[in-house]
């Protein structure tokens, strides 16, 4: 038997090695068109490789993907994040969970993750194929058949082809997979932070607020978490689930639009108000500038005071009604414009692909093309950030590769 794995990434190996593990007499090779493998595993996490969430169900787990919840959730049921993790430390890969649930390498190094995959292909006998990409899949009677980038390898059947390419930010790089008639959802970004060259916040850049709750004005869009100020605008967890829930709506804006920001990560203004009356009866000769509720970082409190028109100097005491509610919307409704998205560094992740009409979630399948199938982002798949988006992929890319 003979296997192609179209991609040498995240899906592609686990794809590789779970496919050799089913067929232990078959030829499998990866095909991959650059000269770099697992590239996108070596900067996830700032390096560390996020690899996974230690969620505690597989319902959480599925609500992490604005794009594939409901076919995700029956794909977990067949291999979720704990079999993901019994998988990389039953293969000497030890990890660690975070407070958050983050899962990673207990090295803090994507490197392991890297060697445990070249490692498994090594001693699995699989054959990597780099600098060759794919022009063509062309049916068969029994098999499909591989046409090459460039004329590097002659034309070459085979009996399973799994497709884990990647995001593919434009459709023209999706073509090859339409032409077989494979519906394809338009690629946009996700993940992405927002860029606000008109807002003076900026120059707070390096100011983290943790939890905090955004929305995007207008929808009803909105998440909650950490908040990092950068010199471009804002990111951090918040902003990064944010732009993944909007991904489509916020692409039709072409990234012109408005958020509010709730520095308190209370929902309830009037609670708001009654802890900042709190304040005043109990320390109503202290200046603003020295009594910060909720823990804000000094240099954001003097920010949203100067926003807000009032002085750092005046004392708690002095505020009023009106004064007093004027903090209070500052501090649960502040506005903020953006203008721009830029790219995430560590994800690269892609709302769109390949349709999930277009694919059978029990075997990852092709409907319109036998003998083909589908693992990772290649398909209309995306997760917010903690590790979901390589969940899928692992997800994907064992069903794909089961015995048929």
């Amino acid at each position: 038997m003979e296997i192609a794995i179209i991609g040498g990434g995240a899906a592609g190996f686990f794809a590789a090695i779970a496919a050799k593990e089913n067929y232990p007499q078959a030829s499998v090779v990866i095909f991959e068109k650059s000269k770099t493998l697992l590239a996108k595993v070596m900067v996830s996490g700032g390096g560390r490789c996020n690899l996974t969430n230690a969620c505690s169900s597989i319902k959480e787990l599925s609500e992490a993907y604005p794009r594939g919840e409901k076919a995700l959730k029956r794909a977990f049921r067949i291999f979720d994040n704990q079999d993901v993790m019994h998988w990389f430390e039953s293969r000497n890969v030890p990890l660690v969970t975070q407070q958050d649930h983050c899962v990673f390498p207990l090295s803090q190094d994507s490197q392991s993750i890297i060697d445990c995959f070249l490692e498994q292909t090594r001693k699995l006998n699989i054959k990597i194929e780099l600098e060759t990409g794919i022009k063509t899949i062309k049916k068969t009677t029994d098999s499909l058949q591989l046409g090459f980038i460039g004329g590097k390898l002659p034309d070459r059947s085979f009996d399973k082809v799994i497709v884990a390419t990647g995001g593919c930010p434009q459709r023209t790089g999706l073509e090859w997979l339409e032409k077989l008639g494979h519906q394809i959802a338009d690629p946009v970004p996700s993940l992405f932070t927002f860029k606000m060259p008109d807002e003076a916040i900026t120059e707070l850049m390096g100011i983290v607020v943790d939890p905090t709750q955004v929305s995007i004005q207008g929808t009803k869009l909105k998440s909650e978490g950490p908040l990092l100020i950068t010199h471009w605008g804002m990111s951090g967890p918040a902003i990064l689930k944010l732009s993944a829930l909007g991904a489509r709506l916020l692409s039709e804006k072409h990234y012109d639009f408005k958020i509010q920001v709730n520095w308190t990560n209370v929902r309830n203004q009037d609670l708001v108000v009654a802890e900042l009356k709190r304040i005043t009866a109990e320390h109503p000769k202290k200046i603003l500038s020295n009594l910060r509720p909720y823990a804000l970082p000094e240099r954001l409190w003097n920010y949203l005071l100067e926003k807000s028109n009032l002085s750092p100097s005046k004392k708690w005491g002095e505020l009023g009604k009106a004064g007093l509610n004027k903090m209070a919307d500052l501090l649960t409704n502040d506005a903020y414009s953006v203008r721009g998205q830029t790219q995430f560094r560590d994800e690269f992740v892609t709302c769109g692909g390949v349709s999930l009409e277009s694919i059978d979630f029990k075997t990852m399948q092709s409907k319109v093309c036998d003998n083909l199938y589908f693992a990772g982002e290649v398909m209309d798949i995306d997760g917010i950030t903690g590790g979901y988006n390589f969940q899928a992929a692992w997800t994907t890319a064992f069903i794909a590769a089961k015995l048929n």
